[in-house]
């Protein structure tokens, strides 16, 4: 019988090739390009987004994370290829460390810190959605953004966007 953890699994590999689609528009020339001086480089984002899976899924293995003990540093990637192997890696990590998580540890308490202090606690169940599902969501949102502002193509995400519309029949079909 499935755990808990079954739906996020198939959340996660239903997302996998959308993610991919918008891994694989990366332009190799701009990966040091950025909106702005508090914005990550689109190389950073895009391979923070690729890492995702493996980082946020690993996080939950302990029994809490103290950020202010953690290097939150981004990497800046060279090669799109970095950032498309960590994607394969990085799902393959993720969806591993979900299927090794008993129900008992879905449902138990998971904490953040900042230092000594709880800044928020909840079953690892809810922050499977906050910080696997919505984190990825959210920086997936932040890369078609990126690409807007650079005029490239926009992939299709979840349902059509100005560039992709996999619901248009070819009106040569029509």
């Amino acid at each position: 019988m499935p755990g808990l953890t079954q739906s996020f699994i198939e959340e996660l590999k239903a997302y996998e090739p959308v993610t991919r689609r918008c891994l694989e528009r990366v332009p190799a020339d701009k990966l040091d390009w950025r909106p702005g001086p508090k914005a990550m480089t689109l190389g950073e984002l895009a391979l923070h987004l690729a890492t995702g899976p493996a980082i946020g899924t690993g996080l939950l293995q302990e029994e809490g994370v103290d950020f202010a003990a953690i290097d939150r540093t981004l990497p800046q990637p060279e090669r799109v290829e970095e950032i498309l192997a960590a994607f394969d890696q990085g799902m393959a990590a993720g969806i591993a460390n979900l299927e090794a998580m008993t129900d008992a540890q879905a449902t138990a308490t998971w904490a953040v810190y900042n230092g000594e202090i709880e800044l928020m606690s909840m079953p690892r169940l809810a922050w499977l959605r906050m910080i696997l599902i919505d984190h990825l969501v959210h920086h997936r949102g932040q890369l078609t953004t990126y690409f807007r502002c650079l005029d490239v193509p926009v992939p299709s995400v979840i349902g059509p966007s100005a560039d992709e519309n996999p619901f248009e029949v070819p009106a040569a079909a029509v």
